[in-house]
């Protein structure tokens, strides 16, 4: 794997076991994502898209094949090994934002620099601010996510994702949840962040206007890549 390259799918196989029945979710996937990449995972609803996600985001394991992310192939690491990957390399939007209700944005985005136990107290006061004046939040620090709207929630979810500067940020059905305008401007902040800092993005949708906006449209169907 080359330099440039930050995802590598080989033969990538996922079957999950409902009692006695084997339902294959993802049969023989290959694919590469390149540092940089703005691309999308498109398809209907069950066609794998989530479940590709959270096998890069080694939040799942294959069944079979190899997985490997900024370098590591994922299913030769421990569980702390993957934590690591997960909590060093790879931001997660989630669908339903998955944000901690008792806490403030800044908490909320605060929170995996918390984790990562790198850098002091003033830094990531002046890192979360930062990061929250760019999602255009910065009024919005002191409010629990109750008090946010749908499109505010996911920016504080983007922010939350972009403060660790990952390498990766992956995002699951980022606009599903909000009206065509707010889904429209939240892809705009992440192009813009793409652009400006050269994240990866790949994100999963089956919106033919969030598709139009990727570098590269990666389409999928019943668990299978089709051209």
């Amino acid at each position: 794997m080359t330099n440039d390259v930050i995802v590598q799918l080989q033969q990538v196989v996922k079957d999950y076991q409902l009692g006695a029945v084997t339902v294959p979710a993802i049969r023989g996937v290959d694919l590469t994502i390149s540092a940089g990449e703005f691309s999308t995972i498109a398809g209907p609803s069950g066609s794998g898209k989530t479940t590709l996600l959270n096998l890069i985001g080694c939040v799942d394991t294959a069944t079979k094949g190899k997985v490997v992310v900024a370098g590591r192939s994922t299913g030769e690491l421990s569980e702390r090994e993957l934590t690591r990957l997960r909590l060093f390399e790879i931001g997660f939007i989630f669908q339903s934002f998955n944000l901690v209700s008792v806490l403030t944005a800044f908490q909320n985005v605060e929170f995996p620099l918390l984790l990562q136990k790198r850098i002091v107290k003033s830094e990531r006061r002046d890192r979360v601010a930062g990061l929250l004046e760019k999602v255009g939040l910065a009024d919005h620090a002191a409010h629990r996510p109750g008090e946010l709207s749908g499109g505010q929630r996911q920016r504080v979810a983007i922010a939350r994702a972009l403060v660790t500067r990952p390498a990766l940020v992956l995002a699951d059905e980022p606009t599903a949840n909000l009206d065509s305008k707010t889904g429209a401007s939240i892809v705009d902040l992440m192009k813009q962040i793409n652009e400006q800092d050269k994240t990866t993005f790949l994100f999963s949708t089956h919106d033919e206007d969030v598709m139009g906006r990727a570098d590269r449209v990666v389409k999928l169907v019943d668990g299978q890549i089709v051209t």
